[in-house]
């Protein structure tokens, strides 16, 4: 399951036939059980009181009179979806975005066939939602969310370039008149007014340093850091961690306080913080711990050992225990590598999705963009071309996200799989957040389509000499075959390169029995998909284009009701 659906999970159902929906669930996931009282009204009010999410198998009218006394805040409520049964639909009731609601309904379709039912209005229009992107919100959120889906100018003021997804035209820095009550989201770590026109998401731009003497209160800490946070203006929702020396990382008052915030302690080793230059070095602590600095070093370094990226906001603060420093940390932009799959849209991993819709900014081919355009969010940055741009497009997509954009760089099958990760990430440098996403690869597609012809070792060769000698090559290919390898062929013909794969057969023909099965699948999960299976001594090269992926078996491989098969060799058969 995803970050935002429930941990526990209360299963609630009146009949047998809910019962058995119930079974599914409880049995698919650890997390869940089914709730049993005297009545289902009892055990619908303690799956409320016990778990973060709930999923009943009831009438949703039964449902809402017996919840609703019990409603309190969406922030903390635990999410509802109510299921038919016939388990036809899944409704998220109750905690759609703050509860994971909305994932709860996605992810109990799935495993019952029944359709999502979702009306958080954000949704419905492809919107993000406020209370969606992982960071504390605040202020006029129902308001300002609902004049982005009204089109009503919003007026975006950020500290910083921060990765935020696509936003709709009416969100911009030119957006409302808050002179005449226009609509603001503003994006900052610190404490503004808030007014019934305005909503305040807070980035997670603060790192606090802390040091402490040994059994220190959590009390003293936590007062010292909030006052110093107050004092600077600045708002404790914007912490992304709390930071300190490797020998305070079992301190309970620190540690204690960090789990308080809800935020990861993160320590580092005396040698990295006496590295970082601090305004304020003190040798009583370096005769102490092996550093001049611990607050203020470690608020430099924050999570990820960048100091040079940050800037200190508020030096070291001392109370008789505690002390702490406070680091503003620049924004990093995010890079998602997304492999889309062979190209069917159900065989489209569901965090290629969730990535897609994430990002303010896609590039890729034109033809893969096509293939994904219904799923992005209103206001998503394009940046398409055509064929033999690869480097341009990693170039671009690295640009985008290393000046604080959120960024997907899309292609087919795998990412990583001669497409698009690798020269992407040979300019990615430490600026930016990356993200793989895998994707099914051509060979596994074409694989599933053929049988099982990579039961065992198999390689995956390029056929191109475009950007690879054919010398290197028919090395690659010989050494397939010498060590009977399964060998996939990618880039196997084309109309500019038509001598390459009969080139490779004839290699591979020396090493094999004439008539090792070959299997060849173009358009693997597209329109005009295509199976064709032959032998290494009778395959055609002709009916062989980019479109298509050339699987030769080795020497154990054979049909089977018309199915490659490579055995995997388990000593049991013999």
């Amino acid at each position: 399951m995803n970050d935002n659906t429930p941990a526990r999970i209360g299963l609630v159902a009146a009949t047998a036939a809910g019962r058995r929906h119930a079974d599914t669930l409880a049995a698919a996931w650890p997390h869940a059980r089914l709730v049993e009282r005297d009545s289902v009204a009892d055990a619908l009010r303690a799956a409320w009181a016990e778990s973060d999410g709930v999923v009943a198998f009831l009438a949703t009218g039964a449902v809402v009179r017996v919840l609703a006394p019990l409603l309190g805040d969406k922030r903390t409520d635990p999410a509802v979806v109510v299921v038919d049964e016939a388990a036809r639909h899944a409704v998220a009731l109750l905690g759609g975005h703050a509860g994971g609601g909305n994932d709860l309904a996605e992810r109990v379709g799935a495993l019952l066939d029944a359709r999502p039912v979702v009306t958080t209005a954000t949704d419905a229009v492809g919107l993000p939602g406020l209370d969606t992107l992982g960071w504390p919100v605040r202020g006029a959120v129902a308001a300002v969310s609902r004049a982005i889906l009204d089109g009503e100018p919003v007026e975006l003021v950020a500290d910083a370039d921060w990765p935020l997804p696509a936003l709709p035209p009416n969100v911009g820095p030119t957006g409302g008149d808050t002179a005449d009550g226009g609509y603001r989201l503003l994006v900052t770590d610190r404490v503004v007014p808030i007014d019934a026109w305005t909503a305040v998401l807070r980035p997670p731009s603060l790192v606090a340093g802390v040091g402490a003497s040994r059994g220190v209160p959590a009390a003293e800490v936590a007062e010292l850091l909030h006052r110093v946070l107050a004092e600077a203006g600045l708002d404790p929702a914007s912490l992304s961690c709390l930071a300190s020396a490797d020998i305070k990382a079992d301190e309970a008052g620190i540690r204690s306080t960090a789990d308080a915030l809800g935020v990861p302690l993160v320590t580092w080793p005396a040698t990295r913080l006496a590295a970082v230059d601090v305004p304020h070095p003190s040798e009583v602590v370096r005769a102490a711990v092996g550093t001049p600095s611990v607050a203020e070093a470690a608020a430099l370094l924050g999570a990820d050992g960048r100091a040079d990226d940050a800037t200190l906001l508020v030096g070291k603060t001392a109370s008789a225990m505690a002390t702490v420093a406070v680091a503003r940390h620049a924004p990093r932009g995010r890079l998602a590598v997304v492999g889309l799959g062979p190209g069917a849209a159900d065989l489209r991993a569901p965090r290629a999705v969730a990535e897609l819709r994430r990002a303010a900014v896609v590039v890729g081919l034109d033809q893969y963009v096509d293939q994904v355009r219904d799923v992005l969010r209103p206001g998503t940055r394009v940046l398409a071309s055509s064929l033999g741009a690869e480097e341009a497009r990693a170039r671009a997509a690295v640009a985008e996200a290393a000046a604080g954009r959120a960024v997907a760089l899309i292609g087919s099958g795998d990412a990583g799989v001669y497409a698009m990760a690798s020269p992407a990430l040979e300019y990615a440098d430490e600026r930016i957040d990356v993200v793989g996403v895998p994707g099914v690869t051509a060979a596994l597609a074409a694989g599933a389509l053929l049988g099982a012809p990579l039961g065992h070792d198999h390689a995956y060769v390029s056929l191109s000499d475009l950007h690879t000698p054919w010398e290197v090559i028919e090395r690659r290919v010989t050494a397939a075959a010498e060590g009977d390898f399964v060998t996939v062929f990618y880039n196997p013909r084309s109309r500019a390169r038509d001598w390459q794969l009969g080139k490779a057969l004839g290699i591979l023909a020396a090493h094999r029995p004439p008539d090792t099965p070959v299997g060849v699948v173009r358009n693997a999960s597209r329109p005009g998909e295509r199976v064709h299976l032959a032998t290494v001594a009778t395959l055609d090269a002709a009916i062989v284009d980019m479109y298509s992926v050339v699987v030769v078996g080795n020497s154990d491989t054979r049909l089977v009701a018309g199915r490659m098969v490579t055995p995997r060799g388990y000593r049991w058969r013999s």
